[in-house]
């Protein structure tokens, strides 16, 4: 007598069936949402930790940098900012004197204010050189920095940085407690009135390089550790265009506009011994300057 074939469960018969039936329309547009959602999640979660990106639409810093260039700011350094909040997570380190860093500024119109004592104004990122740490007494004299009575060494490059309105702007070499950095010195400019400004407890003194021709704490004050998004670390892009990011998806500005390749990537950092110098001179166009920021 043969055998009989002993039966399927009726558990297995269930399983077979549910990995044969095809599934419903619900649960596979559920599935294509919740990966979009998880990666929208991931990117936020980045940009508010870890990176973000910021563009450069002002020659303020040059030549440090240019406008058209887009940078990433490192926003794990100093300690993240709990979104929402006023909350700082803890930092790798506090910011240092020489740090170029991004970050927000209150706007009315044309005057720019800090921040946090103008809560009902629209904001705005800068990005700016840090001079004076809390507790500093900062001077600007003659175009020379002072910190705490001492006299930021300043060298003289015979170098010069002619700008698209035909400015030959000076190009000379600071050090600022070890960072060495260029800044540029219009001959022709009067600059700021000389004074003294003492830099309060959690505040900060901003400066940028393109000195006669930058809208930063001289004129408005010192900004706090909580509006500092981070220290700018990498350029990921740069070209001669000053736009947000549409301007990525007009081809004309592919075709047109100068890539600056030898930018790309470059980390923005204090320079080494004998660097200075060649930083603007390896540019293959003079930049535009935009006054005000």
């Amino acid at each position: 007598m043969a055998a009989k074939q002993p039966k399927k469960g009726a558990g297995a018969e269930q399983g077979e069936a549910d990995e044969s039936a095809p599934r419903s329309m619900e649960a596979r547009v559920w599935e294509q949402v919740s990966t979009l959602l998880l990666a929208v999640a991931i990117a936020l979660g980045i940009r508010a930790f870890v990176v973000e990106p910021f563009r450069i639409p002002s020659g303020s810093m040059l030549p440090t940098l240019l406008i058209g260039d887009h940078l990433f700011v490192n926003k794990f350094v100093y300690g993240p900012k709990v979104p929402f909040s006023e909350y700082r997570l803890p930092g790798l380190r506090e910011p240092e004197r020489g740090d170029v860093v991004v970050f927000r500024v209150a706007r009315n119109n044309a005057e720019i204010l800090p921040a946090d004592r103008h809560p009902e104004l629209p904001q705005d990122d800068f990005v700016k050189r840090i001079v004076g740490l809390p507790g500093d007494r900062i001077e600007v004299r003659g175009g020379r920095v002072y910190v705490n009575n001492e006299r930021a060494e300043l060298v003289d490059t015979k170098a010069k940085f002619v700008d698209d309105n035909g400015r030959a702007l000076l190009l000379k070499r600071e050090i600022l407690d070890g960072c060495e950095h260029e800044v540029l010195d219009d001959p022709v400019s009067v600059g700021l009135p000389g004074r003294g400004f003492t830099v309060e407890p959690g505040r900060y003194f901003m400066m940028g390089d393109n000195r006669d021709h930058s809208n930063d704490s001289r004129k408005w004050g010192t900004v706090r550790l909580e509006e500092i998004q981070g220290p700018a670390f990498i350029l990921y892009w740069s070209w001669d265009v000053n736009g947000n990011f549409l301007q990525f998806l007009n081809p004309v500005n592919w075709f047109k506009a100068e890539k600056r390749w030898g930018r790309i990537f470059s980390r923005v950092r204090c320079l080494d011994a004998g660097e200075a110098g060649v930083q603007a001179a390896a540019l293959a166009a003079p930049p535009e300057v935009a006054l005000g920021d």
